[in-house]
């Protein structure tokens, strides 16, 4: 029987991103005093699905919060590809913008490589772009991924050791494993392994990292019983379950079982508040840089 780790700390991620935005407020101020430009954030909206809608009532928030400027642009989800590409080209134009997002995800037909490749490098604020992309592995990042790079934060401002440490994680995807498996090589020197759905026997590798991070979006996907003793985990998955038993008819559930995984950690994230507001203060942050970028 494997004794269990009773005292793990929670990994506070609404107050770091409070922290992240109270420093970006002083910079926005401090830029205002120099009569220096403000930054501008863009933000398409396709369609009407109730989650992009409220990620992005948090985005215009978070933009009023630290001082930024902002423009929504909402369109019908019936918008032809050719007529959003050209929203894009404008907003690409646009002088006054220095970081522009198109929020995912979008209408099946539309596709999401086309869209997100037709931004420009230097305002694609979520670092979807295969330029940004490629840029993790360069000794100068341009824009990087914003919610690996809020992972990243997380795991710096914990003072959390990623350096010769084994890093798992389990998820590959473009928005969030793979990226963020480049940078642990790269800027935090772990040794990494990715798994996926075409790994076999998952818990043989979840139960040898010291620090787990799981983007896959399936509610439950890792239990106590596969995680190693002392472990760092880090819940990036988040996912609307519904049912009647849930006060406003959802929840949001990570893909942790955070009952049977936390008492084994020495630290861990939770979902909601964990990953989460971790994203929207990277996205401040990539639009800070890329006004100053354009406009020291």
């Amino acid at each position: 029987m494997h004794e269990t780790h009773t005292t793990y700390t929670l990994i506070d991620g609404r107050r770091v991103a409070a922290e992240i935005k109270k420093e970006i407020t002083v910079r926005v101020q401090q830029r205002k005093a120099e009569g220096k430009k403000i930054p501008h954030l863009a933000i398409i909206l396709v369609g009407d699905d109730g989650a992009s809608q409220t990620y992005v009532d948090h985005k215009v928030k978070a933009c009023k919060e630290v001082g930024f400027h902002y423009t929504l642009m909402r369109f019908a989800d019936t918008i032809t590809e050719e007529r959003l590409l050209k929203h894009i080209d404008q907003v690409n134009t646009d002088p006054d913008v220095d970081g522009f997002i198109v929020q995912l995800p979008l209408p099946a037909h539309l596709s999401v490589e086309n869209i997100t490749e037709h931004i420009r490098p230097e305002k694609d604020v979520d670092g979807f772009t295969n330029r940004n992309f490629g840029s993790i592995v360069s000794k100068n990042p341009l824009l990087l991924p914003a919610t690996p790079n809020g992972v990243m934060e997380l795991l710096k401002r914990y003072n959390i050791t990623t350096e010769g440490k084994h890093c798992v994680v389990v998820g590959a995807s473009r928005l969030v494993g793979a990226p963020l498996s480049m940078m642990l090589a790269e800027h935090g020197r772990a040794t990494v392994t990715v798994c996926h759905k075409y790994t076999r026997n998952l818990p043989e590798f979840t139960r040898q990292a010291d620090i787990l991070i799981v983007a896959v979006g399936k509610p439950g996907l890792i239990t106590g019983d596969m995680v190693k003793e002392g472990a760092v985990v880090i819940d990036v998955g988040t996912t609307r379950v519904e049912g009647p038993q849930y006060k406003n008819g959802y929840t949001l559930k990570g893909d942790v079982d955070f009952v049977s995984v936390a008492p084994r950690c020495s630290m861990i994230t939770p979902v909601p508040g964990g990953v989460g507001p971790m994203t929207i203060a990277s996205l401040l942050l990539n639009t800070l840089r890329a006004t100053e970028l354009r406009h020291a």
